[in-house]
């Protein structure tokens, strides 16, 4: 019996630890707290050469956060019908990698089918200029080196471009990718490249023919810089620099890693949800909410007393959870989700309910409270478990895992279905586990 309420003890202040860390990871980033302004704590880790940095920012899908979403037409007439699956999976796979590395990676990019019509959408949530958007998807950058040849003066004044270049069969295809850097001596923002084995023996050739000559980067026939080459480079690794920021330098690095699109698209829709808007919809989100919670809260005080308050506490604790595993994920949150959020609220509640209704009959029954209390939480687990899985199954469906064309595949149900099903998950694991440790902690006086 010892044994058992020492283990009972640890596992009470594990479940405060955990609570407190949680609580400390969903503070504000700044806050002011009795005249005095706060930070939250740093979570980074540097363990050698390798270093950990969490992003413990909300993510926000585009209906809160804003930005743009565009809608384009698939053409797949050019294809075998065997070879669209496969054309359509790297066309998806392009476009995220293209948005990704332009810094926008909360995207959301789906393909649709509707008989022989295929849409791709695709959200960027924080993308304020919607043309700026249309370039990213649907612009293809055609890399060349090309080397300046020395012209004599009295051929220099009729001179084209196509007399002073000379390709070096250097072309972005021998490209393995595209990283936007800083020169850690001068500070400036550069595009760092890195070529293929074939690119690599090209590179060096170039560099050997140009020695102590201009060697022009060209993109879309447009030259972006023309760098002297003062050494001979034989690893394949150069670097663009010109008037870039880091902006300019992100768009440029996708571009380049992106390449050609596996199939022809065409845009038929676009539309661009302000931030305002967004922060509307979250002001209203978090206000009904903390209504709901509050008159849940009391419910539960009120028909349960003791009972109740400690339930509530669980609920504080699932809440924490919730979010910090929002934030560790990460989750994306639109505003659907956050309505699947409080629906799991009450779901969490309802297991609470079960168990207390139980305890009481097994009070009635002449059982002793603590007794009650174990049976309670032990005959009410398959009534909770039958009601929590319906609803799995169900949130599954909605968010259809794999990608079934005949059923949901919207970005904004399948947002509503994560949130859902981890509250559900979560809502589980607090009302059966952790309300039922702090309640035997915090009622051993009752036993009798």
């Amino acid at each position: 019996m010892q044994k058992n309420n020492q283990k009972t003890i640890t596992i009470f202040w594990s479940i405060i630890a955990v609570t407190f860390l949680c609580l400390i990871v969903n503070l504000p980033l700044k806050f002011s707290l009795f005249g005095k302004t706060f930070y939250r704590p740093d979570f980074s880790l540097n363990l050698g050469p390798y270093k950990f940095k969490p992003n413990l920012d909300l993510r926000y899908g585009l209906d809160l956060a804003g930005g743009a979403s565009l809608i384009y037409d698939i053409d797949t007439s050019g294809q075998n019908s065997e070879n669209i699956p496969d054309a359509l999976e790297s066309l998806k796979a392009n476009i995220e990698s293209r948005v990704n590395l332009f810094g926008v990676s909360e995207a959301s990019v789906q393909i649709s089918s509707n008989g022989d019509s295929r849409r791709l959408t695709v959200d960027l949530p924080g993308v304020a200029n919607i043309d700026e958007a249309i370039g990213l998807i649907g612009q293809t950058a055609q890399l060349s080196f090309m080397g300046i040849i020395d012209l004599p003066p009295e051929a220099t004044a009729t001179a084209t471009m196509e007399d002073v270049l000379k390709d070096t069969g250097l072309k972005g295809s021998h490209l393995v990718k595209a990283t936007p850097s800083t020169n850690p001596n001068t500070g400036e923002v550069e595009v760092s490249l890195e070529f293929n084995s074939e690119g690599t023996k090209l590179f060096e050739k170039a560099t050997t023919d140009y020695l102590n000559k201009r060697l022009a980067i060209l993109l879309d026939n447009q030259i972006i810089t023309a760098p002297q080459v003062g050494v001979i480079i034989p690893d394949g690794r150069a670097v663009i620099n010109g008037n870039f920021d880091i902006k300019s330098a992100k768009a440029l690095s996708a571009q380049l890693n992106a390449g050609a699109l596996p199939l022809p698209i065409n845009l038929i829709q676009q539309s661009q949800v302000g931030a305002s808007l967004g922060q509307n919809s979250i002001n209203k989100g978090l206000k009904a909410g903390l209504v709901g919670l509050a008159i849940v809260s009391l419910f539960m005080i009120g028909n349960y007393g003791f009972l109740g308050l400690v339930a509530d506490f669980g609920l504080i604790v699932y809440g924490l959870i919730t979010l910090t595993l929002y934030r560790l994920i990460p989750v994306t949150l639109t505003f659907p989700g956050i309505v699947g959020f409080i629906l799991s609220v009450g779901m969490a509640v309802d297991s609470n309910i079960l168990i207390f209704e139980r305890m009481k009959e097994e009070i009635r029954s002449g059982k002793s409270w603590n007794n009650a209390m174990e049976l309670g939480f032990g005959r009410a687990w398959n009534s909770i478990k039958d009601a929590n899985t319906c609803t799995i199954i169900t949130g599954l469906i909605l968010f259809n895992p794999f990608n079934w064309s005949f059923l949901n595949s919207s970005g904004m149900v399948r947002g509503f279905a994560v949130t859902l099903l981890l509250g559900i998950v979560l809502g589980m694991f607090t009302g059966v586990f952790v309300t039922r440790n702090l309640l035997r902690v915090l009622a051993r006086k009752n036993n009798n």
